[in-house]
């Protein structure tokens, strides 16, 4: 008998059904990207009816028949386009808000409570459908003066007052950004959707074609105009002296998500002029301020409870994964090098809490679980406060996560390249390498993308984890079984040893490539995001270091594993190789299922008491240990049937 491409045939046909799975699975995730525009453009409408609703009525009247017209259309508009976003437990409940909104406009409502409830529904729309709400890197205001002057002066006017030489023959006239007012309600992120996609029935056209980062220079430029630049040292000694007013605003994303008037009304118009006027002027204020503030965490949460409160266990669920996913996520790699044991208990206190709300247990509950996540993230600010970095967390922090995510790829490489030495098949060794160094490119290039292209949010890294690891855990599955029965099969060995001339099929050699790719990029992109977020703390030679020192303790325990396998007997070497892969392929499992359950695809039962041991997969819910008891009841079975049909192969 020869290795022929029929020796591989299990696998390779499980190989096409993972990619078959992964392919579908990636399909199932564009609906979300693809309802991004569709998302902004409702938010954009939501900012644009609580802006100018008071131009249409004042005291139950309608003082600009046109204005109401307008708000009229909007507010069937925003009904009419939350109808096709793509289904999720909070969509009925946003819809019936904006039926309910629909309805205020027509009653002729006061201003006050359109814009409570414009405001209300926008926010709870980008807590279901989350989209990118911040520039990339920080704004350069020259250049959004020179994009300002070469193709919004002609219409707005030189200083923005709207009184440029073509604004008297358009109709409605251009909007004056220096008209205090309507600045103080509109942000720098309606202004970037209004710059980005135009504005339907006025003559501002879209202007999507510049590239990003202009966009968000001008939508900074126009928003500073109207407050003053004699102010912008007052500002700057608020920011710098007032720690609520920095807690309130830790990043960029919040920056352009806030009004002025709702500046003031948490800190007072005295304070709210002169931060917009410094911030909107001097945005890398914000972007300097460490990472260390949870504060839209807690903002979801808020949200939540109030949700829940309100009888909609739907919203209240998608807010509880938003304040991790979109809140926790980011800092997360950086907790994780700092204190794991706090991170590890922010991850089973959120998994507490999405379980109280998904079962629908009582309020006094899940208050208390809401509670519980609140208290922990008060520490975990703590711990990565500016004063807690230092070089040695840094490099443990890149020593620990490399050496962790390494070596399970490792093992299964080293694994495939030692199986192929000992049946003398070197020839294909080309694949496997191929495998691991497109892996590693892959993950360049997802750096790069990541970085300079589009955002990598929580759920995407959840959902490639969770994917990747089950992926990989089914053919392991395969593959250790697959060994276990060549290690019963004596006679095939030695007939191996002697005729193995046979070359493995093109198939078959790709698919060692497949597996390669997969179990290496998994464990890649893992680690990027980490290095990422560790990078941005400083300290970077002390990272550097960590990482050179898990790379070389690598390959040490590569060139050892290599080295021992060759001098083992080729059936101790299958049997051997078989456990190994096995018991991968059940951590793989575990981790595979905690990824998804993290992403909010798969539901959360916590087991109290259980253990938690990451690195193995193991952790206190009951759909872990059942995907991992899975795993090990197959591959049992596959032994038993190896073992019991081992006299008839030989």
């Amino acid at each position: 008998m020869t290795l022929n491409r029929n020796s591989f045939a299990p696998m390779r046909a499980l190989g096409r059904g993972a990619l078959a799975v992964l392919l579908l699975a990636l399909i199932a995730l564009q609906p979300a990207r693809a309802s991004e525009p569709e998302v902004q453009t409702i938010w954009r409408l939501l900012d644009y009816v609580a802006v100018d609703y008071p131009g249409a009525v004042s005291g139950g009247s309608v003082i600009s028949p046109a204005e109401y017209a307008e708000m009229t259309e909007f507010a069937a508009q925003i009904e009419a386009r939350l109808k096709r976003l793509p289904q999720k437990t909070a969509k009925p409940n946003l819809v019936a808000r904006a039926a309910t909104l629909r309805q205020s406009i027509a009653a002729k409502s006061a201003p006050a409570t359109i814009e409570e409830q414009s405001r209300g529904l926008a926010e709870a729309l980008l807590g279901s459908y989350p989209v990118p709400l911040a520039p990339r890197s920080t704004p350069d205001l020259a250049r959004g003066a020179k994009l300002y002057a070469e193709n919004c002066s002609m219409c707005h006017g030189a200083t923005g007052a709207g009184n440029g030489p073509g604004a008297a023959r358009l109709d409605p006239p251009p909007i004056a950004f220096t008209n205090a007012a309507r600045a103080r309600e509109r942000s720098l992120f309606a202004l970037y959707q209004v710059i980005s996609q135009g504005l339907e029935g006025t003559s501002m056209a879209s202007f999507e074609a510049l590239p990003d980062g202009d966009r968000w220079a001008l939508s900074f430029y126009v928003g500073s105009l109207a407050f003053p630049e004699s102010s912008q040292s007052s500002g700057r000694q608020i920011w710098d002296r007032d720690a609520p007013v920095r807690a309130a605003i830790p990043d960029l994303a919040t920056l352009v998500a806030k009004t002025p008037a709702q500046l003031a009304r948490e800190f007072g118009d005295g304070k709210a002029g002169p931060l917009t006027a410094f911030l909107r002027r001097q945005p890398e204020a914000v972007v300097a301020k460490p990472v260390g503030s949870l504060a839209l965490s807690r903002q979801r949460l808020e949200a939540s409870l109030k949700a829940y409160a309100a009888g909609d266990r739907g919203a209240a669920s998608d807010l509880a994964l938003s304040a991790y996913l979109d809140g926790f996520e980011p800092v997360e790699p950086v907790l994780a090098a700092r204190d794991p044991d706090l991170m590890a208990k922010i991850e089973l206190a959120m998994g507490n809490l999405r379980s109280a709300i998904g079962k629908g247990r009582p309020i006094a509950e899940v208050e208390a679980a809401n509670a519980e996540v609140a208290r922990l993230f008060v520490e975990a600010e703590a711990a990565l406060a500016p004063e807690r970095a230092s070089a040695s967390s840094s490099f443990l922090g890149a020593f620990g996560v490399l050496l962790r995510e390494g070596l399970e790829a490792l093992l299964i490489v080293i694994a495939m390249m030692a199986f192929l030495r000992k049946t003398g098949r070197t020839d294909v060794m080309g694949y496997v390498h191929g495998g691991w160094v497109s892996a590693l490119a892959a993950g360049a290039l997802t750096w790069f993308v990541a970085t300079y292209f589009i955002g990598v949010s929580g759920a995407s890294r959840e959902l490639t984890e969770g994917f990747g690891s089950l992926f990989a855990a089914i053919i392991l599955i395969s593959v250790g079984i697959w060994m276990h029965g060549k290690s019963n099969a004596e006679a095939w060995q030695r007939y191996i040893k002697e005729k193995i001339s046979a070359a493995l099929s093109r198939r078959s050699a790709w698919f060692l490539f497949g597996l390669t790719f997969l179990v290496v990029y998994r464990e890649v992109f893992e680690t990027i995001l980490f290095y990422a977020a560790l990078w941005a703390q400083g300290n970077g030679g002390a990272m550097l270091a960590g990482a050179a020192t898990a790379a070389v303790l690598l390959g040490l325990i590569a060139w050892a594993m290599l080295r021992y396998s060759a001098r083992l007997p080729i059936t101790q070497f299958f049997s051997w190789s078989a456990a190994l892969i096995a018991v991968l392929a059940i951590v793989l499992a575990g981790k595979g299922v905690g990824g998804l359950q993290e992403a909010g695809l798969l539901g959360v039962t916590p087991l109290a008491g259980f253990p938690r041991v990451p690195i193995l997969g193991v952790y206190p819910t009951l759909q872990t240990v059942l995907a991992q008891l899975a795993a090990a009841i197959i591959l049992a079975a596959g032994f038993w049937f190896n073992r019991a049909t081992a006299p008839r192969a030989a």
